[in-house]
């Protein structure tokens, strides 16, 4: 399944497969993103079926460079799987992940 990336304001909606095939297309999505807006980045991964280390690592990179900006970037639907990843791989500490509500 390829990556499909839509734009809505100021979040990137990702779906498909997220690795390393598809990771320079995201990668510029979001610096584009980040040089034509003044604003903060949710990058939506509710709909990515599977995401490799080379995907984190471009997800990680660009939180920085928006850090630089004075800009956040924050992660939005991060399934279990891409939780676990964002931990074994220390990541998490490097990426913001917005806090889902838990429901009573």
């Amino acid at each position: 399944m390829t990556m499909e990336i839509i734009t809505d304001g100021p979040t990137l909606l990702l779906s498909g497969d997220f690795d390393v095939r598809s990771t320079m297309e995201v990668r510029n999505a979001i610096y584009d993103h980040l040089d034509g807006h003044d604003e903060d980045v949710v990058v939506d991964l509710t709909e990515v079926s599977t995401i490799d280390m080379t995907a984190l690592r471009v997800l990680a990179v660009a939180t920085r460079e928006a850090t630089r900006h004075g800009h956040h970037l924050t992660l939005r639907g991060c399934n279990p799987a891409v939780r676990r990843m964002l931990h074994l791989t220390r990541l998490i500490r490097v990426v913001e992940v917005e806090r889902v509500a838990v429901s009573a």
